[in-house]
């Protein structure tokens, strides 16, 4: 998926939501354990009941391969139903990578390539060339963690390095590497009062942000400070969406949740326009 394509779903629904798969067997409607394939079944169900109201997906592969084989087939099967029954859905594969180039090249073409995934993200820790492989994918993103909501953030990425912010540093080095228009970067909504300084850095560049909801982040903060002319944001929302409820009735109250933000996303659309 272009960025443009992205752009003109965003405009399309009123929304930049991106809802989080992040599905835990302990957390989802006990009678959905009775099913051959619970965490396909709870995506699938998920994904019916909110694709009009979310632009983006993002399984954390984390959930997935804590199950073993039959983890991995359930993100094939949930990547696979996204692209054929929805491909106007920006998909991201939360998998966190980042190796030597070797390394990577396989981490990129087995999640941009074979399960065909429009993003993935990365860490940067270990500098160009274990990032550049990912870039190399013609119309696929790399999300890059720049600053994140966790609390050891400031552990490092917020440490001056010469006078500047670290993650100050790795933003501004990662826009010379080749094909840098295909980044886009991990913002934590936690940290909504960095996201000025952010924008004088990357003014254009998409942000993928968690954090908003369960974290304790304010998607208009974020949005007042983070927002640019083609909007610019994917707020994603995982636990305070898909775990809304746990009886039968789930993806109903999913969608209830999901309606909530999508209706905020609107509202602040408008109030720009």
């Amino acid at each position: 998926m272009t960025t443009n394509q992205l752009i003109s779903e965003i405009h399309k629904k009123q929304s930049f939501l991106c809802i989080g798969l992040d599905v835990d067997l302990n957390k989802i409607p006990k009678h959905l354990l009775e099913e051959e394939d619970p965490i396909f079944t709870f995506n699938k169900a998920i994904i019916d009941a909110t694709h009009h109201l979310a632009v983006a997906y993002k399984p954390n592969t984390a959930f997935y391969e804590a199950c073993g084989i039959k983890g991995w087939k359930a993100l094939e099967k949930t990547i696979k139903y996204l692209n054929e029954t929805y491909p106007e859905i920006f998909t991201i594969a939360d998998a966190k990578r980042g190796d030597i180039g070797n390394t990577s090249k396989m981490y990129a073409k087995a999640f941009l390539e074979d399960l065909g995934f429009d993003s993935v993200t990365v860490a940067p820790y270990m500098g160009k060339d274990s990032v550049e492989p990912f870039l190399s994918f013609e119309n696929k993103h790399t999300i890059m963690l720049a600053l994140t909501s966790n609390v050891g953030a400031f552990d490092f990425q917020t440490q001056k390095m010469e006078g500047k912010e670290l993650y100050k540093k790795v933003l501004e080095t990662s826009k010379s590497w080749n094909n840098s228009e295909n980044l886009m970067y991990v913002v934590g909504a936690t940290k909504a009062e960095y996201f000025s300084e952010i924008r004088k850095i990357i003014p254009d560049s998409f942000l993928l942000v968690p954090g908003v909801g369960a974290q304790g982040g304010n998607l208009q903060d974020v949005c007042r400070h983070g927002m640019n002319k083609d909007v610019g944001l994917l707020i994603n929302s995982s636990r305070g969406i898909i775990y809304a409820s746990k009886d039968l009735d789930f993806s109903i109250s999913a969608a209830f949740e999901a309606k909530k933000l999508q209706q905020q996303m609107m509202r602040i659309l408008d109030d720009i326009n």
